[in-house]
């Protein structure tokens, strides 16, 4: 059976609403609007940056493919100006001039083709560079806002780290004045429970929570002498008596 002076019984109260504080702060802590607001943001950056990464594979394949385009051009190109500088030399025959000018016709053709086709690469290019473009600024973007509602994340935890510290100090103080024995019995109902330790009665009623108490454990729990702790059979909860409102 646990004994204590009746003020420090009653001080187990001014320590459960500390920890209950506390543990209200450390939800607040949790549970800001801005962490779901930066949550998003990071979501939102992660895919910018993945559509990135799959731009710039891309912009990096299309450029090897307009690498290719030029080069069937150019090849054309030298070819058609060899056949026509043999011709402009006059030293082949009439009828090598004829295949040779039959064969410039088919590369013009040739060569307008590939024309084409490395027309189209450059504007694919250009298209996937200008979308490259628009991520990096959407990036840009989002990292700004990332940033600054980092930093209200922060100021707003610093607040509330400043207030956790008082409290720690505040029930620091108070526990000093008790007995490691009432302190160490109430630190394990509160772990038991998750957070509600100490209960307050006055008369028949709790503060802090509701409990329903029969009449014989009422009795049973006033008649108990007053350095006794009293604890709720159910749950354990230490009952704190206090002097009917």
């Amino acid at each position: 059976m646990t004994t204590a002076p009746v003020a420090d019984q009653r001080r187990l109260l001014e320590i459960q609403a500390l920890d209950t504080r506390a543990a209200k702060l450390n939800h607040e802590r949790r549970s800001l609007p801005v962490l779901e607001t930066l949550a998003e943001l990071e979501s939102r950056l992660e895919d910018v940056r993945s559509a990135q990464v799959e731009e710039r594979t891309v912009v990096a394949d299309t450029r090897r493919e307009l690498t290719k385009a030029e080069g069937d051009v150019e090849q054309v190109s030298q070819r058609a100006a060899r056949h026509q500088a043999r011709l402009d030399s006059g030293a082949v025959s009439a009828k090598e001039a004829q295949a040779l000018q039959a064969e410039l016709e088919q590369l013009a053709r040739r060569q307008g083709d590939l024309e084409e086709v490395e027309l189209e690469v450059m504007e694919r290019l250009e298209e996937a560079e200008s979308r490259l473009a628009q991520l990096g600024e959407q990036e840009d973007a989002i990292a700004a806002d990332v940033a600054r509602h980092t930093a209200a994340r922060d100021a707003e935890w610093s607040a509330i780290d400043g207030q956790l510290a008082s409290l720690v100090n505040e029930r620091a103080a108070v526990v000093a004045k008790l007995e490691p024995a009432l302190v160490a019995l109430y630190d394990r109902v509160r772990e038991r429970t998750g957070g509600l330790a100490a209960i307050a009665l006055y008369g028949s009623r709790t503060e802090g929570t509701q409990l329903d108490f029969s009449l014989t454990e009422l009795d049973a729990i006033h008649s108990a002498p007053p350095e006794q702790v009293v604890q709720h059979e159910d749950y354990g909860y230490i009952i704190v008596r206090m002097d009917p409102k």
